[in-house]
């Protein structure tokens, strides 16, 4: 007996969009309706076939890999979904909790006034053994130079008193830093500038939690902090 071509093409195509859109395909047809749909064609061939020419069961076999591995898709995307769900809640508290905190995010300036001179950071990706900070004006003449020596990789933060390189206090405004890093053999490693925001507010953009940061630095990703202070 032949097989309803038109219902293998719908548990086929269905199956593999299920595999491709999340586990559910044309007409949103869950997983379990279609091996209640296979395992009632199976029973109908089963029951119809010739016995002196049994059908090839190949293809059966097949067919009920293709169902199990769908509904194996469906519940791991079911599973998926709730981690997500909680990362994305626990996400909101901690930047909840970050609001009137410091933080660093990649960025090169340095900010210095009246009283007070924020802090700035180095990323390392590696360790280096020779670490220089320049610290530079707006019309890029050098202010000061710092050896901050060897330091491991990942994130340090640092305080530049506001001095100049013959120990005068530098003007208020803003400055930019950058780093250059090498290891023991000379070679460069990598390295990025961090710049110090203040957490204002907390919101959410195209489902991604963001940090507030004033109207000068705008908003960052909550992934995107490097560190709290």
């Amino acid at each position: 007996m032949a097989i309803d071509s038109s219902l293998v093409s719908r548990v086929n195509g269905t199956a593999a969009a299920a595999g491709t859109s999340g586990g559910k395909g044309v007409g949103s047809t869950s997983a379990s309706d279609l091996g209640d749909e296979f395992m009632s064609l199976l029973v109908a061939q089963l029951k119809n076939q010739d016995p002196l020419n049994p059908t090839d069961n190949s293809e059966f076999t097949a067919q009920i890999a293709q169902i199990n591995t769908v509904s194996g898709i469906d519940k791991l995307n079911n599973t998926l979904s709730s981690i997500t769900g909680q990362i994305d809640a626990s996400q909101k508290l901690q930047a909840g909790a970050m609001v009137g905190r410091g933080v660093l995010v990649e960025g090169n300036k340095v900010q210095v006034g009246k009283d007070t001179v924020l802090p700035f950071g180095i990323e390392l990706d590696d360790d280096a053994a020779k670490v220089t900070a320049t610290i530079t004006d707006g019309s890029g003449r050098t202010i000061n130079q710092y050896d901050l020596g060897a330091l491991k990789a990942g994130v340090q933060s640092f305080n530049w008193d506001g001095n100049d390189d013959s120990k005068a206090r530098v003007e208020d405004g803003t400055y930019q830093v950058t780093i250059a890093a090498t290891d023991a053999s000379g070679r460069a490693v990598a390295s990025r500038p961090l710049q110090y925001g203040y957490v204002s507010g907390v919101m959410t953009s195209d489902n991604t939690t963001k940090l507030d940061l004033g109207p000068n630095m705008g908003s960052v990703a909550f992934n995107d902090v490097k560190q709290i202070l």
